[in-house]
């Protein structure tokens, strides 16, 4: 902050020689006028502290300047009833074909929205036949499971039933030996 406020100090002293200076140069007395145009003229007051000040003053008008200022009117062409027709085709002509384009966006849109609507069915549809394969090849798997439980259930039945007939008939040649 302090060498921004010593720069800008250094700056006004520069800014004021070079005044100075200028004003060696062109010694001719200046004007209180900042700028006068056709209906006003511009005054600096003085400067003040949050800026500079101005006086505006309007000049009252002059003959001259509203003769000046006058519009006139151009001519008028003659329209004749061929030209009215005409200019009125063209504007049915503009209507049609701004219609024709409504129309082929509208068109383009909903042939959009129908291939949307085909895609997501289409999709729908791929969804649920694989989402139905692959419950069928579940249900198959578990069927196979199930089977492949029983099969070795029915076996270790068998097993335990081989196994009992041996230890009946080991029990019956003991109490006949025995006896």
């Amino acid at each position: 902050m302090a060498k921004t406020s010593i720069a800008y100090k250094e700056k006004m002293k520069e800014i004021s020689v070079l005044s100075l200076i200028c004003s060696c140069l062109y010694p001719e007395a200046r004007k209180n006028l900042m700028g006068e145009f056709e209906d006003m003229e511009v005054k600096p007051i003085n400067k003040r502290a949050s800026g500079q000040a101005f006086e505006v003053i309007l000049k009252p008008p002059s003959p001259v300047s509203d003769a000046a200022h006058t519009i006139t009117n151009p001519p008028k062409k003659e329209v004749s009833l061929e030209d009215i027709q005409k200019k009125l085709e063209a504007a049915e002509d503009r209507r049609r074909s701004q219609e024709a384009l409504v129309l082929r966006a509208l068109a383009e849109k909903r042939e959009h929205e129908r291939d949307v609507l085909l895609k997501a069915m289409e999709e729908n549809s791929n969804f649920s036949r694989m989402a139905e394969e692959k419950l069928t090849m579940k249900m198959e798997q578990i069927k196979e499971n199930r089977q492949a439980y029983l099969a070795s259930i029915m076996e270790r039945l068998q097993e335990k039933e081989k196994h009992a007939q041996m230890v009946r008939r080991n029990k019956e040649l003991r109490e006949e030996i025995t006896a």
